[in-house]
């Protein structure tokens, strides 16, 4: 892999993680997570940008919030796909996609330091993270508008196109695994459509964060350890009862001396 991991050393972390969340995804009286529930057990939250969720007023509160709480803002960029939540593929071309990454960076940063705080990061969303691990051409547009943004690092899987790009592009980069999410032997997600895919179980949801923290692995779904190594945790916003998953799971890390911390 080209890519470098968040770290000054690039060595696996065994003493501190991030934590993040996906954030600002309501809309106008639609209500999806609990934003003020979250933001105080978390280390960086990853606000939605209008286009696959999050109106504008919206985004102002959750920045608002995580300001007011110290936590990291990265903007969550994701195909044009209101109806479809991001989740579903957007055959945009290179062109189209840089745009579209652009736009939302800028104006979920322009709201953010409205609020006093500014997007630290990129991560993309839903069917965009998962096409960004092996599609060139989206990675590319995902990674240069990083770059035109400003140069800002980028959250990914490990192994992707998007960190690989990333990182040959001189951008910091954090690894990212997911401890509510089911993975394959191979290392990717398991697609929500499989019974298991989504875990919600609090004692399993924190084994996962302190295995993948700890012992740098998670168990697939298909029974194997696979090796992960990860500069922040994910828990999905739209988790059932996420709020408390965050508390559960920043006592069992803090009980397994690993501090939670952006990167």
């Amino acid at each position: 892999m080209t890519w470098q991991r968040g770290s000054a050393s690039g060595a696996a972390m065994t003493d501190h993680v991030d934590l993040n969340a996906d954030l600002g995804e309501s809309f106008g009286r639609w209500q999806l997570g609990d934003d003020a529930g979250l933001l105080p057990f978390l280390s960086s939250a990853n606000v939605a940008c209008g286009f696959h969720a999050g109106d504008p007023a919206t985004l102002v509160r959750t920045c608002s919030m995580a300001v007011e709480h110290g936590i990291r803002i990265g903007a969550q960029v994701a195909y044009r796909d209101l109806a479809g939540f991001g989740r579903r593929f957007v055959d945009a071309s290179y062109e189209e996609l840089f745009a579209d990454v652009l736009y939302q960076i800028g104006a979920l940063d322009g709201i953010a330091r409205s609020q006093g705080g500014r997007v630290a990061y990129v991560k993309p969303h839903g069917a965009l993270y998962n096409t960004a691990v092996h599609h060139e051409t989206h990675a590319r547009a995902v990674v240069d508008a990083a770059i035109a943004a400003g140069g800002l690092p980028v959250m990914g899987l490990p192994g992707s196109r998007l960190l690989s790009f990333a990182g040959a592009a001189g951008l910091a980069c954090y690894a990212e695994a997911f401890i509510d999410r089911a993975y394959a032997a191979d290392g990717t997600l398991v697609p929500r459509s499989v019974d298991g895919a989504v875990i919600t179980n609090v004692l399993e949801v924190c084994d996962r964060a302190t295995s993948i923290a700890v012992d740098q692995r998670v168990r697939a779904i298909t029974g194997e350890m696979v090796p992960i190594e990860a500069d922040s945790l994910c828990l999905h916003g739209d988790t059932a009862g996420a709020a408390g998953l965050a508390h559960s799971v920043r006592d069992a890390l803090q009980a397994a001396g690993v501090r939670v911390t952006a990167q």
